[in-house]
């Protein structure tokens, strides 16, 4: 075994530490690494260590899953346990806590809205005292097609972070709270109306999105990460993930899977969720994938190797679905990556996205003057260190099979106002991108 620790700590027999590796910010993290069985299987403990000790995880509110205390008492265990395989495979919990303002009991089960405009109205009268919405555009850039295809990414903002760990000292408390964003999140999503939606920082899967969305006519899928910072908060309300939902008039459901990012074969905290789909309209497939990479200066490297990471299991899914051959780099089914990749365009793992040999492209490039320039922002917040206003999201594409027809436009600063995001107008740290496309003619 390699000792790639250079701290004297006792561990049992076939065990070594790893300091620093993602997964708690407030305290000194390490991660015990070691051989199952045979000495085949690579697996993984994460500890954070205070006072030689394991570190607590906070109790979960009323709304917390049956899968998620589980999950806390056993991160919390004294004993190594494994963190859950790189393919998790998560199913929803029978004592999940619908949300009552959404799913109303009708002598049975709780029954979501079916009907879009109805919901939207709800949400309108519930945010009636609110200022006005973003007066946001799409800018068409071909004629494409007449029904393209629209997606939607958008990191929303974990409500445990947001009320909990984030900071964001120029918001108001009360324009924080779930009873309140929970409306101006569904009102976003169902302005635009996405066939396939990809979304960061989940941690009201269960209770509100995929009830809601699974009424609207979604299919749906989400990896929480195997140690959520949500975990750190009171009353939290489980851990926050990756999910991926699409309209199952548009697609048919091929494959999903579940990944936990590796950095140099270490699995790592942050997750994606990779769906493969059939169009229906056309019969021709695309892969669609969503992440959100690790965050904070210094962890360059790291977020560089689980994007490295993520493009070697979308050209391995690519290759099976088509049936080319091994180490074919050109497959014949377009991608679509959505992230919160918390890098700026300067980063390593952007030019490894942009160099991929997969052919992939920004579509919010398209939104500047050359092509070539991704926005100013997409994320604008203040903390207690300062001002943050930069580009980290990303909608990329398979530039040769799919075509770019009409991105959503950013507010100004004058519209997102001096206190930035998140606001009472809008209920995320992040901003949506929403893109339209089109399939490309086979060449």
């Amino acid at each position: 075994m390699i000792v790639v620790s250079s701290e004297s700590v006792d561990l049992p027999s076939g065990l070594c530490l790893v300091k620093g590796l993602d997964i708690c910010p407030q305290a000194p993290v390490f991660t015990i690494l070691g051989f199952h069985g045979s000495g085949n299987v690579f697996h993984s403990m994460v500890y954070c260590l205070e006072d030689s000790h394991t570190r607590a995880v906070c109790p979960m509110g009323g709304g917390a899953t049956r899968l998620y205390s589980t999950l806390t008492q056993t991160l919390s265990s004294s004993s190594p346990l494994p963190l859950p395989p790189s393919h998790l495979e998560l199913h929803q919990p029978a004592d999940t806590n619908l949300d009552p303002d959404f799913c109303q009991a009708q002598n049975g089960p709780p029954v979501c809205p079916l009907d879009a405009a109805q919901l939207l109205r709800q949400c309108d009268e519930a945010l009636k005292d609110r200022p006005p919405r973003f007066p946001r555009k799409f800018i068409h850039l071909s004629d494409g097609d007449r029904s393209p295809i629209r997606v939607m990414q958008w990191n929303i903002l974990a409500q445990a972070l947001g009320e909990g760990l984030d900071g964001f000292v120029q918001c108001p408390l009360e324009a924080l709270s779930w009873s309140r964003r929970k409306y101006l999140i569904l009102e976003e999503i169902l302005t635009y109306r996405p066939h396939i939606l990809c979304l960061q920082e989940v941690d009201h899967y269960y209770d509100t999105l995929k009830p809601v969305l699974v009424g609207l006519g979604y299919s749906s899928n989400f990896c929480p990460k195997p140690w959520s910072p949500c975990l750190d908060v009171e009353g939290n309300n489980g851990p926050d993930g990756c999910a991926l939902f699409f309209d199952q008039s548009r697609f048919k459901l091929l494959e999903s899977v579940n990944i936990r990012l590796s950095a140099m074969r270490i699995p790592t905290n942050q997750v994606a969720v990779v769906m493969m789909l059939r169009c229906r309209s056309t019969g021709r497939c695309l892969c669609v994938a969503v992440t959100h990479l690790k965050a904070r200066s210094g962890w360059e490297w790291l977020r560089s190797a689980q994007g490295s990471d993520l493009l070697r299991h979308l050209q391995n899914l690519v290759q099976k679905h088509c049936g080319g051959p091994a180490g074919d780099t050109s497959p014949d089914v377009p991608l679509l990556i959505c992230g919160d990749f918390n890098a700026v365009p300067a980063e390593e793992v952007y030019r490894r996205f942009i160099t991929s040999p997969l052919g992939l492209d920004s579509a919010y490039k398209k939104l500047s003057q050359d092509g070539s320039t991704e926005p100013e922002y997409t994320t604008w917040k203040i903390r207690p260190t300062g001002e943050c206003c930069t580009t980290l999201d990303y909608i990329w594409y398979s530039k040769d099979m799919l075509r770019v027809d009409a991105v959503l436009d950013m507010p100004t600063e004058e519209q997102i106002g001096p206190n930035r995001l998140p606001s009472f107008s809008y209920p995320s740290d992040h901003l949506s991108l929403v893109s339209d496309f089109s399939f490309k003619a086979k060449q």
